[in-house]
């Protein structure tokens, strides 16, 4: 049950914050946060300035969980919370972004600088304005309006600012749920939006099981006018990158709740092997992305893959090794009528007018580390499905109506 009145107070409010939610996005893709394994110095500077941002909104309950990580400057991946009490302290109404981003990719391919946030058509283009700041700022904004509104929210308002999302969250959500026991409780509403479609209409409550492997194959580096002195690595991987496509025909069940409903297996990047056209290469590295129905177990994949590189071991002279990246076994998911799903439903029913439906997807997103715990929690948003893409953007009316639906959540009884 939601408060009429207040909720109509509190989206005005929110649309009197358009233009500052605007500049927040801009300044925030001004700070490049890439995580070491992209080439990058981590989220410190980031975080530095997200934490002064909030402070001088009025946010005053502002905690840092620092992950210790040598490879980047500051020594550490930050971590930051924030809350306000609400009337039902016993329950906290979570909503859970990460600061890091993916780097641009090709330059070329971008209409304008990334790093350089602009408006255009009612959009606001630039690294990382989609994933994540598009909910990073709702999520302030939704809470914000409450104390400048006066309103006491029916449950407590929590935001979390993790690091770490983009390649694994080990230093990110991981690091929160293994080492601070107390900061969430199961009854807890968990809101993690960092999937949906353009409507609004898909709140994933289940991910497939990742597996990324990368395939190091060993020959003989030659002349390439005397193959035959060799053994050419790069061969040998391109017949077993063509093989591993036999995975679709193995493992071949389809699940509807997932979109897509099977199981896939991509190879995606390559390592540089030689400089020159004219020797034969000695070693070849590639990588697969595999993402698995639940229902699967990843050993089974990983062993069934090793046959299939034994194969081309034997037809090539050549070795393969086989290392995992990332190997995640999907856990449980959360039901799909739980408390948090349907109070989700009722919120973008009364902000974006349309009914919204459990989903499975490939993942995988921060969530399954909620889910690993035993944690229900629901991931969400209205977005425009242009993560990771050259002219990453957001519409400006994603920012606040979502940050309305948010502002839904915390007033519901």
């Amino acid at each position: 049950m939601t408060d009429n009145r207040s909720f109509n107070k509190i989206k005005k409010r929110i649309d009197s914050y358009r233009d500052d939610m605007i500049n927040l996005q801009v300044k925030l893709t001004a700070i490049p946060a890439l995580g070491p394994d992209s080439g990058g110095k981590g989220e410190y500077k980031k975080a530095n300035f997200l934490i002064k941002y909030i402070r001088s909104l009025g946010f005053k309950d502002i905690k840092e969980f620092n992950a210790p990580d040598k490879r980047v400057p500051s020594g550490i991946r930050p971590n930051i919370t924030t809350t306000i009490p609400g009337k039902n302290q016993e329950k906290t109404v979570w909503i859970l972004t990460h600061m890091d981003v993916v780097p641009p990719g090709e330059l070329k391919l971008w209409d304008k600088d990334p790093y350089k946030g602009y408006v255009k058509n009612g959009r606001i283009y630039g690294r990382g304005m989609e994933d994540n700041q598009q909910d990073l700022v709702a999520s302030i904004y939704a809470a914000k309006a409450f104390f400048d509104e006066g309103l006491l929210p029916a449950s407590s308002i929590g935001l979390a600012f993790v690091a770490d999302e983009e390649t694994g969250s080990k230093k990110g959500l991981e690091y929160l749920l293994e080492n601070e026991k107390n900061l969430f409780k199961k009854s807890d509403f968990l809101v993690v939006p960092d999937f949906g479609n353009n409507k609004g209409t898909m709140i994933e409550i289940a991910e497939k099981s990742i597996l990324w492997l990368r395939f190091k194959t060993k020959g003989k580096q030659c002349h390439a006018s005397r193959p035959s002195l060799g053994k050419n690595a790069f061969a040998a991987a391109s017949h077993l990158i063509v093989k591993l496509n036999k995975l679709y025909q193995i493992f071949d069940s389809s699940d509807p709740i997932y979109q897509p409903p099977e199981s896939t297996f991509e190879p995606t990047k390559k390592d540089g092997n030689i400089p020159n056209i004219n020797t034969i290469p000695g070693e070849d590295i590639f990588y697969l992305d595999c993402r698995i129905l639940p229902s699967y177990n990843l050993s089974d994949i990983q062993s069934k893959i090793r046959d299939l590189a034994d194969e081309i071991e034997d037809r090539f002279d050549v070795s393969i090794e086989i290392t995992p990246v990332q190997r995640v076994q999907a856990p449980s998911p959360t039901p799909y009528n739980a408390p948090v799903v349907t109070a989700l439903q009722k919120a973008i029913k009364d902000v974006y007018g349309t009914n919204a439906y459990p989903v499975g997807i490939g993942g995988g997103t921060v969530a399954a580390n909620f889910r690993k715990k035993g944690y229900e929690v629901a991931v969400w948003s209205k977005l425009s499905e242009t993560a990771h893409q050259p002219n990453e953007n957001c519409l400006i009316e994603d920012i606040i109506g979502n940050a309305k639906v948010y502002a839904h959540l915390f007033l519901q009884k």
